[in-house]
Parts: structure tokens; C-alpha cells; sequence
């Protein structure tokens, strides 16, 4: 940020403050992925139980985003994040202390809070204080914040757990949460933009909170039964059901938790769906390819998460070259080199499953992430400048709460993925059972990424071309 003169030093420490507070909290998200094999044995609970840390703190992250379009609106940035904040460090002193798992697991829903006041709030800053000039650079500056952290995680945890202890993960992040309140009490200004006239809905609330739970527990009926399950297909049902009551009510209500009518604009609601898309992917990859690693090639939690870092490093210095692509071109270059690539990395995941190596993974790897970050932050760029004024808010809180969720299901799905491969393949070869779960998994993630590609080429020739 120190090459751009035109932005103050206030603003950008600003943003930094906030973005490093939404790094912790998903650092340390993925950090934990990589421990479950210790805590189950620590904590003595199943593998099953021990993922809530993860599908709990996403799914509770998720929810607080969905609010955040109205609280953006009601307390000004300082406050949000001081509060963000609070819930930070006395999440992080409650994991660091937990006797048991409901007490770690207590700890971690603070955390959720923490991340899904923290994200939102980094995008709001950048949308309201940033020039419209620097905008493409500067989302892809906070794109690094939410793509790295998750890829980062597990070689962050692999490698304190493996040295110390999963508690030392904790207290690592301690002295950073508190540099970062200091700087962000006395650089965060700004107002918010008021709610006269407008109702906090609660009930939408709890209608996002149950469709988003729902959907997660029926993934979790097929890792349990089986997709041909009565059990998965009574939830397909009864998550449609509910989906189409939640509908009904948001277009009935004078109320508003988010202004969905922004997703009749073509362009927004596609961008929308590649940003989706693209984290889906992202956090699906961090979290199956450390399991392939530590179960069909034997490494352990350290050489799995290191495995991950170069690509997640090359992916990081992409993120600003393609924001300034976008503040100079336009969207279509850099999504188009992002759907390319992720459909080839992918494909070669899905293609070479049964023959994967350390080094095979790490290239392939290598291509996925640069394809990522090539279009991540230009998505939501793009999305962005496709509505106006106070509809912004909802627009931000829209594509974070989507992000969010996005890994919450990339975890969810992907696993379910690999545990229904296992009850139905009739063998207990846990290597053999983890191959052919993670090829089915590859194969979904190719098959996502060539619709982000058709989504990015059908925008160009229909909307984006006619401009130019």
C-alpha cells in the first residue's frame, strides 16, 4: 500500500488494521484442520464431532456476515471493530485455557464473531474511502487477506503443533490482536450512514441461519448413510422446502436484513456466483489436499501444510497485479486467466489422483492459486461498481456472507465427499477409500471451474463487449 501516494497513511492503516483482525480469525480457522488427528486423542471425541470447530466457526461466521449490510448501517466502523476485536482475544484466551471441547468450541464462536464483523468491515473501509481509481488494486491488496490466510493456516498449525502443542496456536495470534486494536483505535474514522426507516429482521435471521444449517446437515446425512440414503434425500426436501418459505417471506416483508432485489442485476449476480465459486474451490483444496497428503502419502501435519505454501505465496503476489489489470483494462483479462487456470489445475487434480506425489501437488497447486487470485478480487471489484450509494452495503455484506459460506460448504461437501466413498466402496483401506473420495472431489471442482470460465465469457460477449 505504501506505493500508492493518493491514499492517505490514516486509510491504509486503517484497512490494514481491520484486514489483519479478518486474517487472524481465518488463519487460525484452517490452522486447527491439521491438529483434528491430536485433538480427537486429546479431547476424546470422534473426527465427526471434532469438524464442528471448522463447520461450526464457518457457519456462525456466515450468519454475522448476513447482518452486517444493517449493522454497517447502525454503529459506526470504530465500534464494530473494537468490539470485533474484544471477541477476538477473549476467543482466543478461552481456546487457549478449554479443559474440554465445548469449552474449545465455545472459544471458536467467539472467533466466528470476530471474523464475520472483521471481513465486511475491510470491504466497507475500501469501498467508502478508497478513490474508485485504485479500487481493483486495492480489494486485490485485501484479496490476499481472505486467500492466503486459509492456505497459510495449515502450514502455521502443522508446524506449531507438531513443535509444541495445538494450544501454542493461540497464543501466537495474542500479541498480534492487541498491536492491531492499537492501531486501529487510532486510525478507524468514518460514520455510519444511519437506519431511519429501516428494521433489523430477525426472522430472516433465523431463516438464513436454519437454510444454511440445514443444507450443511444434509451433506452430513450422506456422509453418514449414503447419497441413495433416505435420510439425505428427506433433507434435500426439507432444505428446499424451507428454502422456498424463507423466499416467500423476504419478498413479502417490509423488512430487510439484505436487499436481495441487487441480484437482478445480470452482471452482479454472475460475479457473484465466480467469487462463490473460487472460495468454494479454494477452501475445498486446503482442507482435502493436507488429508491426501497425510493419509496416501504418509507425510506428516508439517510436510502437508508446507506443501501448500509456495502456491500460496505466488498466489498472494498475483492478488495487487490483478487489481491494477482490472483498474486499467477492465474485468476481462484477469478472469479470463483465472478461469483458464483453474479449470487446468483442476483438471490435472482430478485427471492425475491416482498418481499424485508431494512435487505433482505442489505445481498443480501453484496454477490453481494464481488462477484464484487472478479473479477473486476482481470479482468482487467488478461486482462492486455494479450498484450504488447505500445499496453498497448490502452488495458488501451479499459477497461476504457468500464467501464465507462458500468454504463452510467447500469443507462440508468435500468431506462428505470421501466419508460416503468409504461406507459404500466395501473395503476398510483407508488409502485406497481417501484416492477415490478425492478424485471424486477434483472432478466436482473441475466441473465448478469451467462454469466460472462459461460465466466469464458469456459476461464479456454480452454485457462487457458492447462497450467497448
Amino acid at each position: 500500500m505504501g506505493l500508492d501516494n493518493s491514499v492517505s497513511t490514516r486509510v491504509k492503516l486503517s484497512i490494514l488494521a481491520v484486514g489483519l483482525l479478518s486474517f487472524t480469525g481465518i488463519l487460525i480457522e484452517t490452522s486447527m484442520n491439521v491438529t483434528f488427528p491430536t485433538l480427537v486423542k486429546m479431547l476424546n471425541v470422534s473426527l465427526g464431532t471434532v469438524q464442528w470447530l471448522t463447520t461450526g466457526y464457518l457457519l456462525l461466521t456466515t450468519i454475522v456476515m448476513s447482518t452486517t449490510a444493517y449493522l454497517l448501517k447502525k454503529f459506526n466502523p470504530l465500534k464494530l471493530f473494537i468490539f470485533a476485536t474484544a471477541c477476538c482475544f477473549i476467543g482466543s484466551l478461552v481456546c487457549l485455557m478449554a479443559p474440554d471441547f465445548p469449552v474449545l468450541l465455545g472459544g471458536r464462536l467467539l472467533q466466528a464473531v470476530s471474523t464475520g464483523l472483521s471481513t465486511p468491515l475491510m470491504f466497507n473501509l475500501i469501498f467508502e474511502e478508497i478513490p474508485t481509481s485504485k479500487l481493483g488494486l486495492y480489494t486485490g491488496l485485501a484479496g490476499i487477506v481472505i486467500s492466503l490466510a486459509p492456505a497459510l493456516g495449515p502450514t502455521y498449525g502443522g508446524i506449531v503443533n507438531g513443535l509444541w502443542s495445538w494450544r501454542e496456536i493461540f497464543v501466537g495470534v495474542l500479541p498480534l490482536i492487541i498491536l492491531l486494536f492499537i492501531i486501529g483505535i487510532f486510525t478507524i474514522r468514518g460514520q455510519a450512514r444511519g437506519t431511519k426507516g429501516i428494521s433489523f429482521d430477525y426472522l430472516s435471521v433465523a431463516g438464513l441461519a436454519i437454510i444454511f444449517s440445514t443444507i450443511l446437515f444434509t451433506f452430513d446425512q450422506a456422509g453418514r448413510y449414503g447419497w441413495d440414503s433416505k435420510q439425505f434425500l428427506l433433507c434435500v426436501l426439507g432444505s428446499l422446502v424451507i428454502f422456498i418459505i424463507f423466499t416467500w417471506y423476504n419478498r413479502q416483508s417490509s423488512r430487510q436484513l439484505i436487499d436481495f432485489s441487487i441480484l437482478r442485476v445480470p452482471v452482479l449476480r454472475l460475479r457473484l456466483f465466480g467469487y462463490f465459486s473460487l472460495q468454494f474451490i479454494n477452501i475445498g483444496l486446503s482442507f482435502v489436499l493436507p488429508i491426501f497428503a497425510q493419509t496416501v502419502l504418509k507425510l506428516d501435519s508439517a510436510q502437508a501444510g508446507l506443501m501448500l505454501l509456495p502456491g500460496s505465496l505466488l498466489g498472494a503476489a498475483v492478488g495487487p497485479i490483478a487489481g491494477y489489470m482490472y483498474d486499467k483494462r477492465g474485468a476481462w483479462i484477469p478472469l479470463l486467466i483465472s478461469g483458464l487456470l483453474i479449470t487446468v489445475g483442476s483438471s490435472l487434480f482430478w485427471i492425475k489422483s491416482e498418481s499424485l506425489t508431494m512435487v505433482g501437488i505442489i505445481w498443480i497447486y501453484i496454477l490453481v492459486r494464481i488462477g484464484f487470485s487472478m479473479g477473486f478480487g476482481v470479482s468482487l471489484s467488478d461486482g462492486s461498481v455494479q450498484v450504488k450509494g447505500a445499496k453498497k452495503s448490502d452488495q458488501n455484506s451479499l459477497y461476504s456472507m457468500m464467501q464465507q459460506y462458500a468454504g463452510s460448504l467447500g469443507t462440508n461437501v468435500l468431506s462428505v465427499v470421501i466419508s460416503a466413498v468409504a461406507i459404500t466402496s466395501g473395503t476398510n483401506n483407508e488409502v485406497l477409500n481417501t484416492i477415490a473420495g478425492a478424485k471424486i472431489d477434483f472432478a466436482i471442482l473441475t466441473v465448478l471451474s469451467l462454469l466460472v470460465l462459461l460465466s466469464i465469457i458469456y459476461v464479456y460477449f454480452r454485457y462487457e463487449r458492447q462497450k467497448d
